[in-house]
């Protein structure tokens, strides 16, 4: 009786060192022992928005705004929309033909940066008959910069979407820590503590991640269409010089040739200086 007592003593006093060491093993260790594996928990996409805080909507826009920006910038900053080689070839046989009139109302019916500039100068031309090359230049050269900058311009809102996004994600991970941080000051045990600042830090990395996915794709595209929109107004700058050159050889007048002729016992004598026009008098009379 009393070796069965010791052994039910015993075997109570096993279980009780037994089920705190079973309370400390780590869930893993548990499913390892059992032989199941944790399910992995599957999050999608709404679930992600909804977990990285107010910033996603500001975030959502600036990509949105983003996506047309850049579909834009593919059908408009282009060649065809700068210069193009009909409208030269129209633009000059009008100059040759001095018709500076039908050039005035060519380039109203044309949208391209070219033809602003050659509106520009055509009609003070037009206008002010009398005026210098040097005046009509300088209105080709005004307008030529206005339409350089309102090309550079243009394409200037990627960049700023691609500087203001990141932010927007900083802004997000700032909130998102001190929301966690004041869900532990408020909390009553540790696990609460621990669960709350894992949420407050999932929210701010989300929002950290989907600013730099917006803002450098935005960044390459901007440093794309810089690219182009160089390479256009290198272009726009020739064929504005062109077309100037084409003007001003039309405005001045054509070339007067020396018709007379040598009567009889008169010699004519060449007109431009030279060294063997001048009158060598110690060499008359020889």
């Amino acid at each position: 009786m009393g070796a069965d007592c010791r052994y039910n003593q015993g075997t109570f006093m096993n279980w009780r060192l037994l089920i705190p060491a079973a309370l400390a093993l780590q869930p893993g260790m548990l499913l390892a022992a059992t032989g199941s594996q944790p399910a992995t928990p599957k999050y999608n996409l709404i679930d992600l928005f909804l977990a990285g805080g107010p910033v996603m909507y500001p975030l959502t826009l600036a990509s949105i705004v983003g996506l047309v920006l850049v579909l834009l910038y593919v059908l408009t900053v282009r060649r065809g929309t700068v210069v193009s080689d009909r409208f030269m070839n129209t633009a000059e046989a009008l100059i040759r033909k001095r018709d500076f009139l039908g050039l005035v109302a060519y380039c109203h019916r044309q949208n391209q940066s070219i033809a602003r500039i050659t509106q520009r100068f055509t009609d003070f031309l037009t206008k002010n008959s009398n005026v210098p090359f040097s005046e009509i230049r300088e209105v080709a050269q005004a307008e030529g910069s206005r339409q350089a900058s309102m090309l550079s311009q243009r394409i200037s809102y990627l960049a700023d979407i691609g500087a203001v996004a990141p932010m927007l994600g900083l802004l997000g991970t700032v909130t998102g820590m001190i929301k966690s941080f004041l869900e532990i000051s408020v909390g009553n045990s540790e696990g609460v503590r621990q669960m709350k600042l894992a949420s407050g830090v999932s929210e701010a990395l989300i929002a950290t991640a989907y600013g730099l996915m917006i803002g450098i794709p935005a960044l390459v595209c901007f440093s794309f269409f810089r690219g182009r929109v160089q390479k256009y107004i290198a272009e726009l700058e020739a064929a504005a010089t062109h077309l100037l050159a084409l003007v001003n050889a039309q405005l001045q007048p054509p070339p007067q040739r020396a018709t007379r002729t040598a009567t009889r016992g008169e010699t004519l004598r060449p007109t431009a200086p030279g060294p063997f026009n001048e009158d060598h008098r110690d060499l008359h009379g020889i």
